[in-house]
């Protein structure tokens, strides 16, 4: 990371299928700076508990479970970290999805993420998530929030997630109506809002480079 970019914080919000995790990883990429997926630190968590046979909708518990668990950010440029391993491929199955809204609704472990996820950016890194620019980020230097039309985030959902996977798909709309009940995704008042219905990657990530400061020239 350069030192100009060493303590930026940049914050990408938005709903699933809006190319988040795109922008983010690509934008860390691009200017040397760490990439942190709050999303998979809630997904890691509901899989550990499904693991262990624990209860989603015990609040108390998965927070004590959030508390045992060690993320980290590591690698070059890094990025998280679950137990020193990158988070694993099966955080994207329909088991997981059927509870990781149910577990990340609980103000208790919401609170155990967000202490870790400041703990993990606050020296500077692109944070991905739903509430980063409003809640878990405040103060960022750049706020993002990334939209498009629902059509098009569903078919890149089922691009991206198991096509041929009926109960994925449902499991996930399922998620998304729970995800919007329980955390409301709105921008921050200071956010930049940006669009990608109908474009590709290059061009969002051509448009949100022109908006970070302090970033070599």
């Amino acid at each position: 990371m350069s030192e100009r970019n060493r303590s930026l914080v940049v914050a990408i919000d938005g709903p699933a299928g809006a190319g988040k995790t795109t922008l983010a990883r690509g934008l860390a990429a691009a200017l040397g700076m760490p990439y942190l997926n709050t999303g998979a630190m809630y997904r890691s968590l509901a899989a550990e508990a499904l693991r262990r046979g624990g209860d989603p909708d015990d609040g108390p518990a998965l927070a004590g479970l959030a508390r045992s668990m060690r993320f980290s950010m590591e690698g070059d440029p890094a990025s998280l970290r679950v137990e020193g391993k990158p988070p694993s491929d099966d955080l994207a199955t329909a088991e997981v999805e059927a509870v990781v809204s149910t577990v990340a609704g609980h103000p208790e472990v919401r609170a155990v993420l967000r202490a870790e996820q400041r703990r993990l950016g606050v020296g500077g890194a692109v944070v991905e998530g739903r509430d980063i620019g409003t809640v878990v980020f405040p103060d960022a230097d750049l706020k993002i929030f990334l939209e498009a039309d629902p059509e098009e985030r569903a078919a890149r959902r089922q691009a991206e997630r198991r096509q041929g996977d009926p109960a994925l798909a449902e499991a996930l709309e399922r998620r998304d109506a729970r995800d919007a009940r329980t955390n409301p995704l709105v921008p921050a008042v200071d956010a930049r809002v940006v669009d990608s219905t109908g474009r590709d990657a290059e061009d969002v990530m051509a448009e949100v480079l022109n908006l970070v400061p302090w970033r070599e020239a």
